[in-house]
């Protein structure tokens, strides 16, 4: 295994724990769509400054097509995810997220490059009494299970736009995250039509958190195609997902939010697991 694809894995987990901490502070002020947006225009902005001052070339149809099939996906990933941190604890709601966007690219790994081994298989058991044990708190009483759609939907999301941002054959990097992140944000405001809702553009809370998620986020983005290009998509794809122990370890320290014992084994479940796919 290439030591680069270990690293920029790492790298994209490093940036997407620490903004879904910092947009999940924000969202919990704002709401999530708000957040949503403007940390998707802050990444359309700097990745197309990126973009022009490397003078990258203009991507062709065909990736620009599965950018934008990426980015819907992302998108829709990115909403349901700041909709769960905006109600849900942290620590509960990015273990389960990474478990879906570990599993889809290593389901699609399997059909398209094998079974997996018996260490993965493995890991799919710990990810399952992980997230059994995250469900639960020290009551004998389960968390509703309507109340894990949304971090379901987020893992799901993000586990497609990592099969579909790869899927671009060009060397490009920052021109195809242009394309993605332009598509969620427009998603993003269909969305906001679609359900009726009101954004909040006067006195939002917590800019400087908004515009950090938006920044780390995009960073993290980039981290993973550099990562998914560098070695085999599903390794690249498991090693991103170890991202909410940062997520969880931030709002430990710095919002003092506090698990059972047994949601804390789920949560350590979850990274064994993370590891053993891996």
């Amino acid at each position: 295994m290439e030591l680069s694809v270990i690293l920029f894995g790492l790298a994209a987990a490093l940036c997407w724990g620490s903004a879904d901490f910092s947009g999940g502070v924000a969202s919990k002020r704002n709401g999530a769509m708000i957040v949503v947006v403007i940390s998707q225009i802050t990444g359309i902005i700097l990745l197309a400054s990126y973009a022009t001052i490397s003078g990258e070339n203009i991507p062709s149809g065909n990736d620009i097509m599965w950018s934008v099939l990426a980015g819907l996906a992302g998108g829709a990933g990115l909403v349901a995810l700041y909709h769960a941190l905006a109600t849900e604890k942290m620590g509960i709601v990015g273990p389960i997220t990474a478990v879906g966007s570990a599993m889809v690219p290593m389901i699609f790994g399997s059909l398209t490059e094998g079974l997996p081994s018996v260490s993965q298989i493995t890991g799919f058991a710990f990810a399952f009494a992980g997230v059994w044990l995250i469900t639960r708190g020290e009551s004998e009483q389960s968390m509703e299970l309507k109340r894990l759609r949304f971090p379901v939907i987020a893992g799901t999301g993000f586990g497609l736009f990592m099969i579909l941002i790869d899927q671009v054959q060009g060397t490009e990097v920052f021109w195809p995250l242009v394309g993605s992140r332009s598509a969620a944000a427009i998603l993003t405001f269909c969305m906001i039509l679609y359900t009726g809702r009101k954004l909040r553009t006067s006195g939002i809370e917590l800019l400087p958190f908004i515009l950090l998620a938006g920044f780390l986020d995009t960073g993290g983005n980039v981290f993973y195609v550099l990562a998914a290009r560098s070695g085999r998509l599903d390794v690249a794809a498991i090693l991103t997902s170890m991202y909410p122990a940062i997520t969880v370890l931030l709002a430990w320290i710095l919002l003092k939010e506090r698990l059972s014992r047994r949601q804390w084994t789920g949560v350590f479940a979850v990274m064994v697991a993370v590891v053993l796919i891996a």
